[in-house]
C-alpha cells in the first residue's frame, strides 16, 4: 500500500511536500486528494515542495503537470518548488517540460509568486516594498501567508 502525502493549509494556498519518492499509486493518490482539496477550501494557489525528491520518472513528471492543469482548471495556480539539479536534468532528458507550472528554488520564493499572481488576478496594486531577495510585490501580505 501507498504512502498518502499530506495537503496542508497555509491561508489560501495548499502544501504539498512530498518526502520520499512515490509510487505510481501514491502519485494517483495525491492527484484526487489534491483536486478535492482545492475544491473543500477554495485555495487559490498549490504549492508542491519537492525538496526531498531525488529520482523522477516520465508517470511522475506527467503527473506533476496533470496536478498543475487539475489545479488551473480549479482556479488555483501551482507552484513547484525545491527542484533538484539532478531532477531538472531528468525532466529534460525525458522531454517532460511541465508546461503551466511555474517552479521557484525555495518555499518562500513559492508563496511570494502565488501571492503576487493572486494580487494581480483580484486586481489589488502589488505592493512596491522589496523583500531581502530585491523583489518587489512581497510587502506586508505575503508575509502574512507565512
Amino acid at each position: 500500500m501507498s504512502e498518502q502525502v499530506p495537503v496542508l493549509r497555509i491561508g489560501q494556498i495548499l502544501l504539498v511536500s512530498i518526502q520520499t519518492d512515490l509510487d505510481d499509486q501514491a502519485v494517483m493518490q495525491l492527484q484526487d486528494d489534491l483536486a478535492a482539496a482545492v475544491v473543500d477550501s477554495g485555495a487559490h494557489g498549490v504549492v508542491i515542495d519537492i525538496t526531498a525528491v531525488e529520482i523522477v520518472d516520465s508517470f511522475v513528471g506527467r503527473m506533476l503537470a496533470t496536478i498543475a492543469s487539475i489545479s488551473r482548471l480549479l482556479d488555483a495556480r501551482t507552484v513547484v518548488v525545491g527542484m533538484r539539479p539532478a531532477v531538472a536534468i531528468t525532466l529534460v532528458e525525458l522531454g517532460l517540460s511541465l508546461g503551466g507550472v511555474r517552479t521557484a528554488l525555495t518555499l518562500d520564493k513559492g508563496l511570494q509568486v502565488l501571492e503576487r499572481a493572486h494580487r494581480r488576478q483580484v486586481g489589488e496594486p502589488e505592493s512596491t516594498f522589496p523583500d531581502e531577495a530585491g523583489d518587489a510585490g512581497a510587502g506586508p501580505a505575503a508575509a502574512a501567508v507565512l
